[in-house]
């Protein structure tokens, strides 16, 4: 089976005020903003994000970058052959070579290829993995694994043998997308990988300067191993900073954990979702 390697490289989120959004994230993330038609566009250190007139808490779509036009080509072939027919990109960090899909809950996910945000001024933190929430957990994971072509990380489980979430990953990094069993199809969060246990503590006393305060964390998850806090946004949309995610072989087995505290923050409480 042919895997997708890609990164993730923006998304847009709608807001009821996105101006005020953007001005948030312009001092929490470090971005530069800018209107563009109907659009605040947002960029820093490796991010960037899209925002636009909408529901709070509303994911328009996600996009990924992936390595090289063929392996673009490639996987547009692959999606097509799995009877899915792929669309227009809204991207406007993309070129004509970028296209979209929808997945069994239609979020909307766009494919394209270009050279990464060069922005180097500000704490560092990657746009790297984002969290969504299911009433279809098994039909999003077939979506994701067997039409995409991403793999399976870990699996926590409720009860023995009721799955609750799964962590999926496109590379090497321990996942990409994360997909949680819900009560209704929901945007979860959005997360920055910020490479070191010393930047965790950078961005907290970042966020400090701004009386922006933390909502969960400093803490430790089980799958994926990695350091982490947790803010929100005026509109309530989850923000993690991460550090020290850990690195998968081709190889690594896929892991299983218990749906209980422990697993989502081995250094105490955590937010259990229902």
């Amino acid at each position: 089976m042919n895997y997708l390697e890609a990164e993730l490289d923006h998304m847009e989120i709608g807001s009821p005020d996105p101006e005020r959004l953007a001005g948030f994230y312009a001092q929490a993330l470090q971005l530069n903003t800018w209107p563009a038609n109907d659009r605040i566009l947002c960029e820093g250190r490796h991010r960037r994000m899209v925002m636009r007139q909408g529901e709070a808490k509303s994911l328009h779509y996600l996009a990924f970058r992936l390595p090289s036009l063929p392996a673009l080509a490639a996987l547009r072939s692959r999606i097509e052959e799995k009877g899915v027919a792929p669309q227009p990109s809204p991207s406007p960090f993309f070129d004509s070579h970028a296209f979209m899909v929808s997945d069994p809950d239609g979020n909307r996910i766009v494919f394209g290829h270009g050279p990464r945000n060069g922005h180097s001024s500000g704490l560092p933190a990657r746009l790297q993995h984002l969290a969504l929430g299911t009433t279809h957990i098994e039909a999003m994971i077939g979506f994701y694994t067997e039409t995409l072509g991403l793999r399976t990380s870990d699996n926590v489980y409720a009860d023995g043998d009721s799955l609750r979430s799964t962590f999926l990953r496109a590379g090497n990094e321990h996942h990409v997308v994360a997909i949680f069993k819900a009560a209704r199809n929901c945007f979860d969060h959005h997360c920055y990988e910020a490479g070191s246990w010393d930047l965790i503590r950078d961005w907290a006393d970042h966020l400090a300067t701004h009386d922006i305060p933390l909502d969960w964390g400093p803490g430790r998850h089980g799958p994926g191993d990695n350091l982490f806090f947790m803010i929100r946004d005026p509109d309530q949309n989850w923000l993690e900073i991460s550090a020290e995610l850990e690195l998968c072989q081709d190889d690594r087995p896929t892991g299983s954990w218990q749906h209980c505290e422990k697993t989502l923050n081995s250094w105490g409480k955590a937010y259990l979702r229902s």
